[in-house]
């Protein structure tokens, strides 16, 4: 599976962060507000806290000009201006996600200070020195090339920019079919170590590199996603069928039991230009 048809059929999109909201606030009326997306459009692991630890790490104030590489429904983006008071580009390759993105944004009113770009994070179509920090959740594990995406966040950060993120890490007991596996249902075209990255962020220029394994405060977040996945049924069957919500249901537990059984997990990463 590529990255494109995976997202496109995620359940976490547009459509069911609406109607989530819809369910929630009934007959009230008024515009919607960045945070009544919070509890739906963070396509990620840890929630806001974890944006806010990216956020901290990369030391965002209100003046930071910041990117986020591919952002997906762009919550982290809405987030980060939300609670810091700065600017975000939210990069996205996938067309429905960024399309999304955009809407959501405009329809909480802050289009004026996320700006929604579609792109591909191995050849940024930004200029050099752009930002102060740059941040990335669970996404790198979808691009083949993670050395080419990091040297790009280097050439856009200003000389001294932070880049902080947050990607799936492989232990040496997974095997080989069980990477085939994550590539075929997942799209994770390669799965690097905690080592590997302080490798290749090494190579690409930064300094200052920090690696933090994050698995143990991972688990508990994956427990709870099975439990809103099948809370989100009716929604994904309607719109991808009942095959679909069986397959993702099979493939979330094949997911669990990779970091059950200590052989797939999670890093944040830090660095400096």
């Amino acid at each position: 599976m590529n990255v494109t048809d995976f997202y496109d059929r995620h359940p976490i999109n547009e459509q069911q962060a609406l109607a989530a909201i819809a369910r929630r606030r009934g007959t009230a009326a008024g515009p919607l507000k960045p945070e009544d997306l919070f509890d739906y459009d963070q396509d990620h692991y840890g929630g806001l806290a974890a944006v806010e630890t990216l956020a901290r790490r990369a030391a965002i104030g209100a003046a930071s000009r910041v990117l986020d590489v591919c952002a997906g429904l762009g919550g982290p983006a809405r987030f980060l201006v939300s609670r810091f008071g700065c600017r975000v580009v939210a990069l996205e390759l996938n067309q429905g996600r960024a399309a999304g993105s955009c809407r959501l944004t405009r329809l909480v009113g802050l289009a004026g200070r996320v700006l929604v770009l579609r792109g591909d994070a191995t050849a940024l179509p930004l200029a050099s020195a752009r930002f102060d920090a740059c941040l990335s959740q669970e996404a790198l594990l979808h691009v083949e090339d993670k050395a080419a995406v990091l040297r790009e966040c280097r050439r856009v950060l200003v000389p001294g920019g932070r880049l902080a993120f947050t990607d799936w890490i492989a232990y040496p007991r997974l095997d080989d079919r069980e990477r085939e596996r994550l590539r075929e249902w997942t799209a994770a075209t390669t799965l690097q170590t905690l080592d590997g990255y302080r490798r290749l962020l090494g190579r690409a220029g930064f300094g200052a590199v920090e690696a933090e394994d994050v698995s143990e405060q991972w688990r508990p977040v994956l427990r709870a996603r099975v439990d809103m996945y099948r809370a989100l049924r009716a929604d994904t069957v309607a719109r991808f069928g009942e095959r679909w919500y069986h397959d993702y249901q099979q493939l979330y537990a094949f997911f669990l039991g990779l970091v059950e059984a200590g052989k797939l997990g999670g890093g944040r990463f830090t660095a400096t230009r």
